[in-house]
C-alpha cells in the first residue's frame, strides 16, 4: 500500500488541492498547469521560465489552439500564473507559476 501522508507533506500539495477543487476549471486547464509544472524547475516552482505553445500543447494533449489560448489565458486571470506571450518563432513565451497566492 503506497503511502500517501508523503504525497500530503509535498511543498506544493496545497496548490495541488486548490486546483483540484477549482469550479472554474476543466480537465483541460488542469493538464496545462501539469504541463507548465513539468517544464518548470521544481525545486524553484516560483522562478519564471520559457516554454513553448507546441510543447505545452503536446504534454497537456490539449489539440485546438483556441482551447489553449482560452486555457493559459484563464490560469493568468484566475491567478495561478503570470504569462507573458511571445510572438517570436524560436523564443518561448515567459511564464511563472503563482504557488503561494491564487486567488479564488
Amino acid at each position: 500500500m503506497k503511502n500517501y501522508q508523503h504525497i500530503q507533506q509535498h511543498a506544493l500539495s496545497g496548490y495541488f488541492e486548490r486546483v483540484a477543487s477549482e469550479d472554474r476549471f476543466y480537465s483541460s486547464h488542469i493538464s496545462l498547469l501539469m504541463a507548465l509544472f513539468y517544464y518548470s524547475d521544481g525545486d524553484a516552482s516560483e522562478m519564471s521560465f520559457q516554454v513553448s505553445r507546441p510543447k505545452l500543447m503536446r504534454f497537456s494533449r490539449i489539440k485546438s489552439l483556441a482551447t489553449y489560448h482560452k486555457n493559459i489565458k484563464d490560469l493568468a486571470s484566475f491567478g495561478y500564473i503570470e504569462y507573458t506571450p511571445s510572438w517570436h518563432p524560436q523564443m518561448g513565451s515567459q511564464v511563472r507559476l503563482i504557488v503561494g497566492t491564487a486567488n479564488r
